[in-house]
């Protein structure tokens, strides 16, 4: 149900689209305000047992999609989604690089975890093409069924994970062991590059499918092509080694020159568009494997969410910003 969202409660509820720009809105920066301490949660509790938290939540959130009404309904809706989000947020990663360093497989989770996000990012896509038809022929009562369903399973698989044991021993990569803090100047440069290159790609996104002249199927294939894109991206990530720092510096530096290429020549916006999309796809593994690297056992959840919050933080501003600059323009 992920496409319409917005047509369920504009047509089907009557809400106003403002309202519920701004209630998606507002989910949005309290997942954001809620990455670090979910992270935590997970960290001092158990990933497993964050993971079922966000599933269950998820689910309270899918149902009350589907059958609350009016502005308090809409309100609780976002939140719950919110909720869930933040609490599978980095406990993911964190409970996928814990078990591969306690199966002494430290060294493929960038491999699994492209894979991972590969498998994500096309399976998102299929099943939002599955959701459309779902509607189309049974109505929204059977998409809103189906989303539920898929998130009780989400919340089956997650309890039928096994927690791993502490692992505090430096991986195969690391030439020191791991230390109970992050030093943040080395966080920032970690997490930064790919903030950016992901805050550009979704700009470059926004003004190609906002600044008409385009139908809408058109628009929707490209769509489709930016995300086979990054799912592209990601596949390719599972072939490379764990690559330096200055290596995802010099990627978020492509994207940068893309994107200067791009405001010069506005006819090569859709190939730079999907052009970036790749390069996130492949910085998104080969960050997470740098994160879970650098983080101690007791912050590998944190450390991730804190990366998830970054990355929404630089989104937003750059969204906002960009669309000020396309509304001067015109």
């Amino acid at each position: 149900m992920d496409g319409l969202y917005l047509l369920w409660w504009v047509q089907e509820k009557q809400m106003s689209p403002a309202l519920v720009a701004a209630t998606m809105a507002a989910g949005d920066l309290l997942l954001m305000a809620l990455e670090i301490p979910s992270g935590w949660f997970a960290d001092r509790f158990g990933n497993r047992r964050s993971l079922i938290l966000g599933s269950l939540i998820q689910v309270a959130g899918m149902i009350c999609c589907w059958l609350a009404h009016g502005i308090p309904g809409l309100v609780s809706a976002c939140l719950l989604v919110a909720v869930g989000d933040a609490f599978r947020s980095g406990a993911d990663q964190s409970l996928l690089y814990r078990t591969c360093a306690a199966l002494n497989r430290a060294g493929e989770f960038q491999k699994l975890e492209a894979r991972s996000r590969a498998v994500h990012v096309i399976g998102l896509a299929a099943l939002i093409v599955a959701g459309g038809a779902i509607v189309s022929r049974w109505g929204f009562a059977a998409g809103w069924i189906s989303e539920t369903l898929l998130c009780t399973i989400g919340g089956a698989i997650a309890f039928a994970m096994v927690e791993p044991p502490a692992h505090a021993d430096a991986d195969e990569f690391d030439s020191a062991p791991l230390v109970p803090k992050i030093p943040w100047r080395l966080a920032a440069a970690v997490v930064l590059p790919l903030a950016f290159l992901d805050a550009i790609t979704q700009a470059a996104s926004f003004i190609m499918q906002t600044r008409g002249g385009s139908a809408p199927s058109e628009v929707t294939l490209i769509v489709a092509l930016i995300t086979l894109a990054d799912a592209a991206g990601s596949t390719l990530a599972m072939r490379l080694p764990p690559v330096s720092l200055r290596a995802q510096i010099a990627l978020a530096g492509g994207g940068a020159l893309l994107a200067g290429i791009a405001l010069a020549l506005p006819a090569s916006l859709v190939p730079i568009t999907i052009a970036l999309s790749v390069a996130t796809g492949i910085s998104h593994p080969l960050r997470a494997a740098a994160i879970q690297r650098m983080a101690a056992d007791g912050m590998r959840a944190r450390a991730a969410s804190a990366a998830n919050a970054c990355d929404m933080a630089l989104s937003t501003i750059t969204l906002l910003i960009t669309g000020r600059w396309l509304a001067r323009r015109r």
